[in-house]
């Protein structure tokens, strides 16, 4: 990867390998259809003012931790109002959390990546640009990524990072420089912004 830079005329542009990019396609991937699962279509709404409004959504939180971490309780002091608010919110933050996913693809694939049987060249390049709007999406995409990987590892502090990374495991070793690699890339876009 070349880090993200500042264009002249406004933007940020970086350069990513081909399977980088199909990397960062595929986690984001991932996020959008495990908040799918959580959030689908409802065959049938009992308000459609609420569906509008992406309200209606599940009052009880998921018990799948890496969703219990991207869409945690409001208040975790007061089941009640914590329940309500997620039945009012939930699906409106899932669909916010589902368009930056999609932005940063979309990013990708305007930069030249492309979807096939295999990777024909892992060297090819795949320059993005991106708008202010972009920019936001990628930052927030990068943290749910970020965040659903840290779960998963069991990552909840700068001492699990170091057991992480030295796990004898092959498996978690590699998923430990995966989470690494997105910090960098999180690192040089928020650089870029300065």
């Amino acid at each position: 990867m070349k880090p993200f830079k500042r264009r002249r005329r406004g933007g940020m542009t970086a350069t990513f390998t081909a399977a980088e990019a199909h990397l960062l396609a595929n986690l984001a991937g991932q996020v959008v259809e495990l908040l799918r699962d959580r959030n689908g279509l409802s065959e049938s709404e009992a308000d459609p003012l609420a569906a509008q409004l992406g309200m209606g959504g599940p009052s009880t939180p998921p018990e799948d931790p890496v969703l219990a971490r991207l869409l945690p309780d409001a208040y975790r002091s007061d089941a009640d109002d914590s329940s309500e608010f997620r039945r009012l919110t939930e699906r409106s933050l899932t669909a916010a959390k589902v368009h930056y996913a999609e932005d940063l693809i979309g990013s990708l694939i305007d930069g030249g990546l492309t979807f096939g049987a295999a990777i024909e060249d892992e060297s090819e390049d795949i320059e993005i640009e991106l708008n202010p709007d972009a920019v936001q999406s990628w930052l927030k995409c990068l943290t749910d990524i970020r965040l659903s990987l840290a779960v998963r590892l069991g990552i909840e502090n700068e001492e699990d990072v170091m057991l992480v990374a030295e796990s004898g495991d092959e498996a978690i070793a590699a998923m430990s420089e995966i989470y690494d690699w997105l910090g960098y890339v999180q690192e040089t876009l928020i650089g870029a912004l300065d």
